[in-house]
This record gives C-alpha cells, sequence and structure tokens, in this order.
C-alpha cells in the first residue's frame, strides 16, 4: 500500500485526505494540535509545524512515504519543496516553493520574468513603507509576505492610513519585509492550473466573486467557465506560462489571483504553488470532468493522471459565511435537504454547538454550496437561503 502524506488537517484538506482514502492509500496526515477536522479522516497523525521542514522530512523517510501535496494553503509548500527535493519525489521544488510563499520573492521573479504585474516596493520599516507609498502614488496595498487567505492586507488611500497598515501586516508576517504596491484597478478573476514535466496540462480562468472586510476584498465564491474574449484568454494564458518559468513551477498545482485590466491585458497579484480554495477542486471537477483531487494525487505519486477536460458545464461555488460571532443552536436539516432536491450542493463544517465568526478572511467560512448552471445573483440567493438553515445566537460582550 502506497503512503501519500497530506500536510494540513483543515477544511480544505479533509477531501483530500477523503480521496486519498477512497483511493486504497495511507493516510499520513501533519498538522499541529489543534480542532482539526483531519484528524478524524487519517490513517495516522503526525502532530508537527506544517512550517517544520526538518521534522517532516524526517518523518517522512521514516514513513517511506510515496508521495507529499497539500491542497488550499501557502503554509506547507515550502516543507513539500524540501521533501521532494529530497527524496526525488514529484513535486514542487524548494527553490520554486521558497519564490511562491515569500510575495517579495515572487514580485521580484515576476519583473525578471516579465509577467505583466503591478509596481511595488519591498519594505523594511514604517518609514520605508512611507516612501514606497509616496512614490508608487496612492491608493497601494500594504501586504504581509508569507500568509494568503487577505491576511496581512490593507488598502492605504493616503499617507495617514500607512502606520495601522504597516502594524497590521507585520503582525501577521514571519519575515523581516513587508510589500507596498500599486492598487490594481480592474475585474478581478482567478486562475488555476497545474503544470506537470515542464508542460501546462491545465489552464483554467475563472470568474471571482469577493467580499468585503474592513481592509480588503475577500474570495468567497468562484463561477466556471471565464467568459472572456478569445484575445483576453490569449492573454491569461500568456501570463500564466510566464507565471511558471519565471517561478520556476513544475509537477504542482498552480493557483494565481489576476486582474483584467483592459480588453485583453491584465495584471498578475500573486502565484501559489498549490490548488486554491473556496470552493476551487470540487468547481474543476464539476466544470471539467476531471476527479481533480484524485489527478492532483496521482500526479504527486508520479502516477499517469488524466488532466484533460472532458466537459464544460457552467457552476458557480459559493462560501456561506456567519454574519455574527456566536455559537450554531440549530440546523434546519429538512430546508437543507429541500436545496438539494434542487441539485443545490451544500456542506456545513460545523454543527450544533460550535463556535462561528463572522468573515475577517478565508478561512472564516462556516460551509460552502456548489450549483451547476446558476449566475452570481442566484447564487447569493441560493447562499442566503443555505445560511438560514443555520440559527446562531450571538455572542453578547460583557
Amino acid at each position: 500500500m502506497k503512503t501519500l502524506m497530506i500536510l494540513g488537517a483543515g477544511i480544505y484538506q479533509v477531501p483530500l485526505i477523503k480521496k486519498a482514502r477512497a483511493m486504497g492509500l495511507r493516510t499520513l496526515v501533519v498538522s499541529i494540535p489543534g480542532p482539526y477536522p483531519g484528524f478524524a479522516e487519517a490513517d495516522k497523525v503526525l502532530y508537527l509545524d506544517t512550517r517544520d521542514g526538518d521534522g517532516i522530512l524526517s518523518a517522512a523517510r521514516s514513513e517511506r512515504i510515496d508521495g507529499i501535496m497539500t491542497t488550499g494553503t501557502d503554509v506547507a509548500v515550502r516543507a513539500i519543496g524540501r521533501v521532494c527535493d529530497a527524496l526525488g519525489l514529484p513535486g514542487i521544488s524548494a527553490e520554486a516553493a521558497r519564490t511562491v510563499t515569500d510575495k517579495a520573492l515572487m514580485k521580484e521573479a515576476f519583473r525578471r520574468g516579465g509577467v505583466p504585474t503591478a509596481d511595488f516596493r519591498i519594505v523594511r520599516c514604517e518609514s520605508e513603507a512611507f516612501d514606497a507609498a509616496e512614490a508608487i502614488g496612492y491608493p497601494v496595498m500594504v501586504k504581509a509576505c508569507d500568509v494568503s487567505g487577505s491576511r496581512g492586507i490593507s488598502r492605504v488611500d493616503g499617507p495617514e492610513g500607512i502606520p495601522e497598515a504597516w502594524r497590521h501586516a507585520a503582525a501577521a508576517t514571519h519575515t523581516d519585509h513587508l510589500i507596498v504596491e500599486r492598487m490594481t484597478q480592474g475585474v478581478e478573476i482567478g486562475l488555476d492550473g497545474f503544470v506537470r514535466d515542464g508542460r501546462i496540462v491545465l489552464c483554467l480562468p475563472h470568474e471571482k466573486c469577493v467580499g468585503r472586510t474592513d481592509r480588503t476584498t475577500v474570495p468567497i465564491g468562484h463561477r466556471f467557465p471565464f467568459e472572456g474574449s478569445e484575445a483576453l484568454k490569449t492573454a491569461i494564458r500568456q501570463a500564466f506560462e510566464a507565471i511558471v518559468a519565471s517561478c520556476g513551477l513544475n509537477n504542482c498545482a498552480v493557483n494565481a489571483d489576476v486582474f483584467v485590466t483592459g480588453r485583453d491585458t491584465v495584471s498578475v497579484i500573486e502565484a501559489g504553488g498549490r490548488c486554491g480554495a473556496t470552493t476551487i477542486p470540487e468547481l474543476i471537477t464539476r466544470h471539467t470532468g476531471i476527479d481533480y483531487y484524485e489527478a492532483m494525487i496521482r500526479c504527486a505519486l508520479g502516477e499517469p493522471a488524466a488532466m484533460q477536460p472532458l466537459t464544460a458545464e457552467p457552476c458557480v461555488g459559493r462560501l456561506l459565511m456567519s454574519p455574527v460571532n456566536g455559537t450554531i443552536t440549530a440546523v434546519d436539516t429538512a430546508r437543507l435537504d429541500a436545496l438539494a432536491a434542487r441539485g443545490v450542493s451544500v456542506s456545513l463544517d460545523y454543527g450544533v454547538g460550535d463556535h462561528v465568526e463572522t468573515m475577517k478572511n478565508g478561512t472564516d467560512r462556516i460551509g460552502q454550496l456548489i450549483v451547476s448552471g446558476a449566475d452570481c445573483d442566484r447564487v447569493e440567493a441560493l447562499a442566503a437561503e443555505a445560511a438560514a438553515c443555520l440559527t446562531i445566537r450571538e455572542d453578547v460582550p460583557y
């Protein structure tokens, strides 16, 4: 029996763990201790920090793993690169992993490789952030470089906003630097694909639904297919090729955030060496007919994997978010069953008695829904219906 090491035990890794077990693999799940749902699905759990490359490599050797991967998170990508290089396993290289998990290194790689991207500066103190913003011109984005899910990111419209944005980003990062970049104007889309043996075998732009926090926008859903012009799709494909080449990405899923800035022009915000979250794997499966979790697993094991789309079914995914911080006191299963009868796939992350929080970033979800052939307005209505199936008692501040 082959052993697959999966880094992370959160809600975005649960479908990956379940698929691996369904494929007859031994699942070795790595995470720090905590109330993570993936632990219950694993064959074996190792309580290690997914950033601990040395510890994970030692465990990988002793467990004689056949593959290593994650999905939906950047935190574990460097450790995956370390293990793949050391053990000769298929997957992202250590150098590529280092590049795409530090926004400063990534943006420098973009600039060298001709990836269309916004002007930026790397800064190491608040005064440098002021100077960078003045040089670039407001509005700007101040960003932590080593975290995902819209953490440590703020829009700043004038110099008075720099101190708070600096504190917010500095509190989120583990590095000694941040970036200040020009705020890109346009329509934000997502881009997911896969690179295998030096060849792009899947390239799927998709529309993005976003919510807004007090600091920035947060992805809360996606729609396939992307309905841009052929010229725009060509520009997106060329940008994807430049991302892959400039960052040295190979034998891994790729996820990127992109702005459409003109009729056939784009600007790349950032890219990751793993599959996106926020319903993306499930949507790729429904849209293309490819079992995307299975295909990614087979690639991590060095096995043949089908990556040729079989269909082009329109579909939309949407996260369910709580409007308040509170505790779930009831779930109306009859109403959820009625939604399922209408072709709406709803999955909940929490049940009665669980505490939930209102949206601050992409991890603050209470569930998700997937539906075929829906427009964004209909999905918003369905999400409201699904969220109404939960009764949440709001926390009362003391």
